[in-house]
């Protein structure tokens, strides 16, 4: 199936590594434009070298307004607009012991809000002109399936904020064209897992291989999705194909045993 993303003009945040990177790969493998924004120059420069296709890396922090407004003028200014925005740069959840409520503080809460229901936030309005303008456009947030279960405050708070943010921006935006949905993955497969699964085996006392297994019995397929299948669901998201989806928060976690959303 042809998505009809070739030449689109897309804008991936934290695309430096994980999910981002991959999203970038995805959406660049369909004839995309990508422009990838993270931290780091050093770490952009190299995952800039393998999305493969016609790129801007630019080094951005999405807790700074200016610095996010600056870098969707940075792209504007070479493309024309933007038809695409993947929102993933935040901090993943999972690995480090999630702390108790009495140890739990406010700016750790702050941080994690600030970071991605904010950071999306500004970007989002950032792009919205060029999107309205044009009378087209997709935005797909990256949340997580920590929106759908408790334990803990913070993944929690910030991910069901963004299902929020997403449901708002899709009704606001859907009246010119701009489609905004939001996507849950659950533990991925990326270049963190290595050191993900050292921790919760020194944590609990087990082994890695235990620890993997673990984690594999917490979804439907009994399996870890990789950041690569992640983006395949986005990329759709963000195509013209997927027009009849707006406002929704679709997990894509190897689905939850035992769970019923409706």
């Amino acid at each position: 199936m042809d998505l009809g993303l070739g030449g689109a003009r897309a804008i991936v945040t934290g695309a430096s590594r994980g999910i981002g990177l991959a999203c970038a790969q995805a959406l660049a493998a369909e004839g995309a434009r990508v422009a990838l924004v993270a931290r780091s120059a050093d770490d952009l420069e190299t995952a800039a070298a393998t999305v493969g296709s016609e790129t801007l890396a630019i080094v951005a922090d999405t807790t700074d307004d200016a610095a996010v407004r600056a870098m969707v003028d940075r792209v504007v200014e070479a493309w024309g607009g933007v038809d695409v925005l993947v929102n993933a740069a935040a901090r993943p959840a999972g690995g480090s012991p999630v702390p108790k409520l009495t140890e739990l503080t406010d700016d750790a809460v702050h941080s994690e809000f600030d970071t991605k229901v904010m950071g999306y936030l500004r970007t989002a309005r950032a792009v919205a002109p060029s999107m309205i303008a044009q009378g087209a456009g997709r935005i797909v947030n990256i949340s997580g399936l920590n929106a759908r279960r408790t334990g803990s405050i913070a993944g929690t708070i910030r991910n069901v904020a963004v299902a929020a943010l997403t449901a708002n921006l899709a009704d606001e935006l859907g009246p010119h064209g701009i489609n905004a949905t939001c996507v849950h993955p659950g533990i991925t497969d990326t270049e963190r897992t290595p050191g993900m699964l050292a921790d919760i085996a020194a944590q609990r006392g087990i082994s890695e291989a235990q620890a993997r297994e673990s984690l594999e019995s917490t979804t439907s397929l009994r399996r870890v999705i990789t950041a690569a299948e992640v983006a395949d669901v986005v990329t759709f998201l963000a195509s013209p194909r997927a027009v009849a989806v707006t406002g929704d928060s679709l997990g894509a976690g190897g689905g939850q045993p035992g769970v019923v959303h409706y």
